[in-house]
């Protein structure tokens, strides 16, 4: 999976972009948030991407800020919401705007996203409320000094990725793994993480 592209912005509207490595053009579907934030034609640019694959193609959609890249990834996994009714709920409110609508449990404001109806803006709620309480919790404890960077932490991921290939569950492992930062601090090198889960479970 292709996870950034480091390289020239070739190219820029409301919706695309196009990177240019080594001469090699990237098309990539960006927010609206991403979009405003982009350097200036010809100028380097770092974009934080997701690769989605499907039978007839293959569209890479992009971010400048890992964190609009992790609540993306959060709604994704939602049931009934793809990553073009992703890239529309970040582009029609900001990643604060989305998250205080989950938290809150405020069904109107995510249902007057375009494209996302009733039962899906429910659905959003219902999955995602308690996770993104949690990030919240362990934000104010000063485990993240971000909310939602602990999903692009990538010595985390690496270690949750080494686990489950060991035989965890994701599920059991993420869990595993918080408890591990909460208690040592978020400075643990991805063999400190993999070996104090080992021991745990």
């Amino acid at each position: 999976m292709i996870a950034y592209l480091d390289g020239k912005l070739a190219y820029k509207d409301a919706t695309l972009a196009i990177v240019d490595i080594l001469g090699v053009g990237y098309e990539v579907r960006i927010s609206l948030a991403t979009y405003s934030k982009l350097p200036a034609e010809g100028a380097a640019t770092k974009i934080y991407t997701y690769q989605h694959i499907k039978e007839d193609g293959q569209t890479l959609y992009g971010f400048l800020d890992p964190n609009e890249k992790a609540l993306f990834m959060l709604l994704i996994s939602v049931s009934g919401i793809g990553p073009g009714t992703g890239i529309v709920m970040v582009s029609s409110m900001s990643v604060g705007e989305i998250r205080e609508a989950i938290v809150n449990e405020n069904v109107r404001a995510i249902q007057s996203i375009k494209g996302v109806g009733p039962k899906t803006a429910q659905r959003v709620i219902l999955e995602l409320k308690d996770k993104l309480r949690k990030d919240e919790l362990l934000a104010k404890a000063g485990v993240d000094t971000v909310p939602l960077a602990r999903q692009h932490n990538t010595r985390r991921s690496e270690a949750l990725q080494a686990l489950v290939t060991l035989g965890f569950a994701r599920a059991a492992a993420e869990k595993n793994l918080d408890q591990i930062q909460h208690k040592h601090g978020g400075e643990l090198s991805v063999e400190e993480m993999i070996k104090f889960a080992l021991k745990s479970h």
